[in-house]
């Protein structure tokens, strides 16, 4: 009995197993890893948040809108005990309309500006220089049965809404037909995202002899993260250039594809939505519709960040352990050369300094440079060591070969997005094709 129970040991089964176990072992320490990682990227979300609230946030533009009051007058009866009669009585109330453009266009461009750094850590950020035009027609009341007496034309003003107040960069002033207004700030309403600009009164009683009223502004921002535009015109048309590389549009409308243009140098995208493609009307009455969920326009992201990366390059770290371990295992068994578990505890160990390396030296350099000397540190540090486990040379200079390969497999999984999958798969067959050819004639017996 304790002959067969010797003979299971120093079989290649028993070996196998122990190998497994020890590569389920080392998940741990890749956990610590990970975690590792993922506490950086937090710092990073953090410092980029904080230095970009300083710079200035996102953008989210909704205007400009006409906001003119008008009266209503709602009749009560009261019952009056002494004379036994209903009296009736009178009370004026005022409300608010708002009117959008007939047309509006914008134009904007946006130059990313050097990134803010504190510390290791960077934001991108941008300037935005916007520009409005369109025109408004007389607005039409009648639609709710009020009367012309009851509108307040000399009262009228203009409004725009948006966030990143305070990083508005000029004077915002509006040409209305022949008149210059200028935008102001009105009180912020508590927990609302967005602020409030307004001008002083405008006189509408002309425009109801005009057809239309034209108008035309600019507003510039230093900004963070992406732009936004709601799409208020009944007709809305957008102009939109960039150096920004990778741009990904967003919300409720995509660019015209034939106009959209995307190069090394930069973008650039137009727009066109009309009053049809959204549900809101182009008058509001009392309370402006929330048109957020139908704004367009552009993150601007960082495809994959350093800290992305280093995130899927340890989610293989799995598949080089035990794809490493078994090219040990597969020389041990083909050459009989006997290593000990103590030998793949330590050629473990170093698998895994290739993440701390490979962390470290990304947050001061970029991740290509970093992952080429992590590898190759990892690389150099085993086949050296295999060297002396092995004793013949053209087994270590195998495996770094065949570390070298794998490396550099998993490298370009990393960089690519659309094909990372089909890559991914069609390399992990093959190399499952070559374990299986290579390991066809191993006796699992001995």
């Amino acid at each position: 009995i304790m002959e067969k129970q010797t003979n299971f040991f120093q079989s290649n089964t028993a070996k196998i197993i122990m190998v497994g176990l020890l590569t389920f072992i080392l998940l741990i320490p890749l956990q610590f890893v990970k975690n590792l990682i993922t506490e950086r990227a937090d710092r990073q979300k953090e410092v980029v948040a904080e230095t970009s609230e300083k710079w200035g946030e996102q953008i989210y533009f909704y205007g400009p809108m006409l906001k003119i009051p008008y009266k209503t007058h709602v009749e009560t009866k009261l019952y009056d005990p002494k004379t036994k009669e209903h009296v009736s009585s009178v009370t004026t109330e005022l409300h608010t309309a708002y009117f959008f453009p007939e047309e509006l266009k914008n134009t904007t461009k946006v130059t990313m500006v050097k990134p803010l750094q504190r510390s290791l850590y960077k934001s991108n950020v941008f300037t935005a220089e916007m520009a409005f035009t369109g025109n408004y027609i007389t607005p039409n009341f009648k639609i709710n049965n009020i009367p012309n007496e009851d509108i307040l034309w000399n009262e009228a003003t203009v409004v725009i809404r948006t966030t990143n107040l305070k990083s508005i960069k000029s004077q915002v002033n509006l040409k209305l037909g022949d008149s210059m207004y200028r935008f102001e700030p009105t009180q912020h309403i508590q927990n609302d995202t967005m602020s409030t600009l307004e001008t002083g009164l405008v006189d509408l009683r002309s425009l109801q002899q005009d057809a239309s009223m034209d108008f035309k502004f600019s507003i510039n921002y230093n900004g963070s993260k992406l732009i936004r535009l709601a799409p208020i015109g009944k007709t809305t048309t957008a102009h939109m250039t960039s150096n920004w590389h990778s741009p990904s549009f967003m919300g409720n409308f995509l660019p015209n594809d034939k106009h959209k243009k995307i190069s090394a140098a930069g973008f650039e995208a137009d727009w066109e939505v009309l009053h049809l493609n959204r549900p809101f009307a182009q008058q509001s009455f009392d309370v402006l519709p929330n048109v957020k969920d139908y704004a367009f326009g552009v993150d601007f992201i960082t495809t994959v960040d350093e800290y992305q990366q280093n995130e899927r390059a340890s989610k293989y770290g799995f598949l080089v352990i035990g794809l490493t371990f078994l090219i040990f295992f597969l020389i041990q068994s083909i050459s009989k050369i006997s290593i000990h578990i103590f030998q793949y505890s330590m050629i473990g160990l170093a698998l895994l300094m290739f993440y701390t390396l490979l962390i470290s030296i990304t947050e001061h350099s970029s991740f290509t440079l970093a992952y080429i000397i992590a590898g190759l540190s990892v690389i150099v540090l085993i086949s050296v060591y295999s060297l002396s486990i092995l004793k013949d040379r053209k087994f270590p200079v195998f495996i770094g070969v065949s570390l070298s390969g794998l490396y550099a497999f998993i490298f370009v999984i990393i960089q690519m997005e659309d094909y990372a999958l089909l890559v991914g798969s069609v390399g992990l067959f093959l190399i499952l094709a070559a374990v299986m050819y290579f390991s066809r004639r191993i006796d699992w017996g001995n």
